[in-house]
């Protein structure tokens, strides 16, 4: 979800409870599921639902890490750690209070790491909301040390710029394995922020020795647009200034990056020096949010947050090329674009809906993935032809009571199962049944931190 910088960070958009009966424009009332009510497509099953567990109830799900049995989830208000090693009796093993948004979260060993992008007072868990105009207030990647998942401990806070509205895992290679490194995207600069300065245009690579992690560290901040990002198309939500978020697929020594008005690749050989090596940009794309790769690591599916995850864009009038996934062949090294995917089941005009967080579902010579639509659920999506990307299931509630904002923030497959992060519904599990989808329940992961890729094979995972 896009943040402002400062005190504050924009929530979904809210109607008033009258914009219910209005006559909607993009779906007719006989297309929308009752206020609450859970509806699939034939091969797709609602296995569990988790509520929020206490202290976190009014604060929003975000992001999923896993790792074994477990499944860590954000929150504006912490994270909390599920035991699933029995999916259809996913439960609570512990919470942390923590506030400070988004709360990304990637797993290693026993380290758990988490972006925030709300200036605090200080790095405690006891901080409140403090304006980034204040020189003491304090941004950026909190560690915590989950050997004990009843019993997590803080290890370490690190100060990054702009804070970190995502983070990506990036695991050393070769002599380097000892330690992993974190890029924080962070982005929104202001001349009246004393450690988020204009123009920005770079990320904060942080570098953790795995051994002391106490030791984690800024190593660098290469700029990602040294002559300027895009800055001055119509219709774009933000100017780049930074990197919303950032995919790397380690094995390939690649990453994508979805930064704001432009789309990029780097090569990352060298972890704490990512180089760009292609840029794209799209007159369709309000704000370049995410990307993932195929598992060939020869596609990269871009998401589009047009409105920032607070507009109702899953509707006629929006059309099917805004608030969209946009597919891109690489070919030798470029980024060629070959279509866009978006849910064709309209949502209410009260409903926030555009295109989120998603991850592949493993299927050997096929791309599946498995995406987030905030209101408009999960959808499960073949774009094995890249040209023609189609919708093959689909998880959705109906609207918010009154109008509220709300929705699924991530959704990722995971070890059989597709696991989604619902802002106030809490965690939902969920089973597909299709011959499309049914290999891929032969692969097993050790870990799954989205925004790291590793390739698949049937019978094997990382």
């Amino acid at each position: 979800m896009l943040a402002l910088r400062g005190i504050g960070r924009t929530s979904a958009v809210v109607a008033t409870a009258a914009a219910l009966l209005m006559p909607a424009v993009s779906a007719q009332a006989a297309d929308i599921p009752p206020v609450g009510e859970v509806v699939t497509s034939p091969n797709v099953s609602h296995v569990a639902n988790v509520p929020k567990p206490a202290g976190l109830e009014t604060t929003i799900n975000t992001d999923i890490a896993f790792q074994g049995d477990y499944a860590y989830v954000g929150n504006y208000g912490g994270f909390s750690i599920y035991d699933i090693s029995r999916p259809e009796r996913t439960k609570v093993v512990s919470s942390v209070v923590c506030p400070g948004s988004q709360m990304d979260v990637s797993v290693y060993g026993d380290l758990l790491f988490t972006a925030v992008d709300n200036s605090r007072s200080d790095d405690s868990c006891n901080s409140v909301a403090q304006s980034a105009a204040v020189k003491e207030s304090w941004e950026g990647i909190r560690i915590f040390d989950i050997s004990d998942k009843k019993n997590p401990k803080y290890v370490k806070a690190v100060e990054t710029n702009c804070g970190s509205h995502t983070l990506t895992l990036v695991p050393g290679k070769g002599r380097d394995r000892r330690n992993v490194y974190l890029y924080a995207s962070s982005y929104n600069p202001s001349a009246s922020f004393p450690d988020c300065q204009p123009p920005h245009d770079k990320i904060s690579i942080v570098k953790v020795p795995l051994r002391d992690p106490a030791a984690a560290a800024v190593v660098a901040t290469p700029v990602v647009f040294p002559d300027g990002g895009n800055e001055t198309q119509p219709g774009l939500l933000l100017p780049t200034s930074g990197c919303h978020d950032i995919t790397v697929y380690p094995e390939k020594d690649v990453a994508a990056g979805a930064c704001m008005g432009d789309g990029v690749l780097f090569d990352i050989s060298d972890r704490a020096n990512p180089v760009v090596t292609a840029r794209v940009t799209d007159p369709n794309f309000a704000f370049w949010h995410s990307a993932t790769f195929n598992n060939t690591g020869t596609k990269v599916v871009f998401t589009d947050e047009l409105g920032g995850g607070g507009g109702a864009t899953c509707n006629e009038a929006t059309g099917p090329n805004r608030g969209a996934d946009a597919i891109f062949d690489i070919r030798n090294g470029r980024l060629d674009f070959r279509s866009y995917f978006k849910i064709s089941r309209y949502q209410a005009d009260t409903e926030n809906c555009v295109a989120h967080n998603g991850s592949l579902i493993p299927v050997k010579g096929k791309d599946i993935m498995v995406q987030a639509w905030y209101q408009g659920g999960i959808s499960v999506v073949d774009f094995t032809d890249s040209t023609n990307p189609q919708e093959i299931g689909f998880f959705e509630r109906g609207p918010e009571p009154n109008g509220g904002g709300g929705g699924i923030w991530s959704a990722y497959y995971y070890n059989g199962y597709i696991y989604g992060s619902d802002f106030h519904h809490g965690l939902d599990v969920l089973k597909i049944s299709d011959r499309r989808t049914d290999p891929a329940r032969s692969v097993r992961l050790d870990r799954l931190n989205v925004q790291t890729q590793a390739s698949y094979r049937q019978g094997h995972g990382h």
